[in-house]
């Protein structure tokens, strides 16, 4: 009888930054009274969203890419044991401006976030303002799912981030009519269509445990 033993594949550099910067987060986020976690990867972290899912619950998610990419979405629905309010299978304003105000009342709201600072405080901008709306009161579980990609080392830099890179590459998704999706970049605009309407910073969880962070060492959004 031979054993056999598996091969130890060494973490890489990149692996054993991201566990670290992670862990850095989590007891940053966890002192602002937020509940967060480290996934290593997309599947991971498909996986912990779902386990913090009570079955019966309602459930609806912001403009987020990164929850449509790893296909959250189709998880909720598959299981078959939650109330799934989708926004993406509604097209008038009217059917829209009903399926936000819903959001309000979900059980648990699924979103991302623009940036993250290190000591971790979360920046969102939105052009209507729903998503950040939900984020501050309403739902009365939220979910976030961040790449560690968005990291930033200051508030400062996390709103860079937000205005000047995550804010012209949704402004193109949603093919706007704003300066930064013709040249990429902010412009600090007025525009009819402005994306940084509303700015937001998450800095403290005035009821402890109601915004959850899942942390994904992956690069994922904008």
């Amino acid at each position: 009888m031979t054993s056999q033993v598996k091969d130890h594949v060494a973490p890489t550099v990149e692996e054993k930054r991201n566990e670290l910067l992670a862990q850095k987060l989590i007891k940053n986020l966890n002192r602002r009274h937020m509940e967060a976690f480290y996934c290593k990867t997309g599947e991971d972290a498909v996986k912990k969203v779902s386990e913090l899912i009570a079955d019966g619950s309602t459930v609806t998610w912001g403009g987020t890419a990164t929850v449509r990419d790893l296909g959250i979405p189709a998880m909720l629905k598959s299981r078959g044991t939650l109330n799934v309010l989708d926004r993406d299978a509604v097209d008038s304003s009217e059917e829209k401006q009903e399926m936000y105000l819903k959001a309000f009342t979900a059980d648990v709201y699924l979103t991302s976030a623009n940036a993250i600072s290190e000591d971790g405080v979360i920046v969102n901008i939105d052009g209507n303002g729903n998503r950040v709306a939900a984020i501050t009161w309403g739902p009365k579980k939220v979910i976030f799912v961040i790449g560690l990609n968005k990291v930033a080392q200051t508030v400062e830099a996390a709103l860079s981030r937000a205005r000047g890179t995550a804010s012209p590459m949704n402004a193109q998704r949603f093919e706007l009519k704003t300066p930064c999706s013709i040249d990429g970049t902010c412009h600090n605009c007025n525009s009819a269509d402005c994306i940084c309407s509303y700015v937001h910073f998450l800095r403290n969880s005035r009821n402890q445990g109601r915004h959850v962070v899942v942390l994904v060492g992956e690069n994922l959004g904008y």
